[in-house]
């Protein structure tokens, strides 16, 4: 047989909530980022064999993965439509590729904990809805670290890198700009676009150099980090750190950019 298409790793945008499953005021306002969630597959160089995703939205004391063969969701969102209460995504899980996560975690000297229990995240499954509509392809959760230790999460990835070769993508999911404050007010579109422009510049720098600056990120991006993410509420952009970690010496790029609720987001490639 032979051997399995090396994948990239993303980090991706995965909305507001079930955003991409109800009327949204104004109406399409998610519109190219589902657009761009659904080209995905496409851009690989092959199906996946298996989605390890990284969501902005479980964190835990020691690096946790999802092992179940066939984990149910967490509608972890509030004050939406009924009906997004009942979204399905009846995709498998991966137990052997949780596995695997957790020896290549261990050897990099990071202890992991399988979770047969757990549930994904609304993180998880409402991009993997759009993009893997099909839910044919198995999918493994892994957690954030409750510290939010930057370098941390790129020491995270960085074990995971072997997985590309073996046909695993890789996903870290959340937002390149979160804070709920700033959501809607139009002072936040000039602070989300240049904290995008430096993150644009900075995953495009060779790797040692791109790893010490998202190490470093909240000082070394100005003012603008800080007031995208506010400090303890940094989970969303963490995933990228993970997808970047994971690269290696990968060259990463900006993939997608849009301008939604008054805020820059974009979503990151690395080949």
């Amino acid at each position: 047989m032979d051997p399995p298409a090396r994948q990239p790793t993303l980090f991706i945008p995965h909305g507001a909530g079930p955003c991409f499953f109800m009327d949204w005021n104004p109406p399409g306002a998610w519109d190219k980022t589902a657009e761009f969630l659904r080209g995905i597959p496409a851009s690989l160089p092959a199906r996946p064999r298996a989605i390890v995703l990284v969501s902005g939205h479980w964190l835990a004391p020691r690096p946790t993965v999802t092992s179940g063969a066939r984990p149910g969701l967490i509608h972890d969102y509030g004050g939406f439509p009924p009906h997004t209460y009942q979204l399905r995504y009846d995709a498998s899980g991966a137990p052997q590729v949780a596995a695997r996560v957790a020896r290549l975690l261990a050897g990099a000297g990071l202890p992991a904990v399988q979770n047969a229990q757990r549930g994904w995240d609304h993180g998880v499954f409402i991009p993997l809805k759009v993009a893997f509509p099909d839910a044919d392809v198995p999918v493994v959760q892994l957690s954030l670290l409750h510290g939010l230790d930057a370098a941390a999460h790129i020491a995270l990835g960085r074990a995971l890198a072997p997985l590309r070769d073996e046909g695993v993508l890789i996903v870290g999911s959340g937002m390149s700009y979160h804070n709920m404050r700033g959501y809607g007010d139009p002072r936040s579109t000039p602070v989300s676009a240049e904290f995008d422009r430096w993150l644009t510049e900075t995953v495009a720098l060779p790797a040692p150099e791109r790893d010490a600056r998202l190490a470093d990120w909240a000082t070394a991006s100005g003012p603008a980090g800080r007031l995208s993410h506010p400090p303890r509420a940094e989970e969303h952009l963490l995933p990228l750190h993970v997808a970047a970690g994971a690269a290696g010496e990968g060259v990463g790029r900006q993939v997608f950019s849009d301008r939604v609720m008054e805020t820059v987001i974009s979503a990151f490639r690395f080949d």
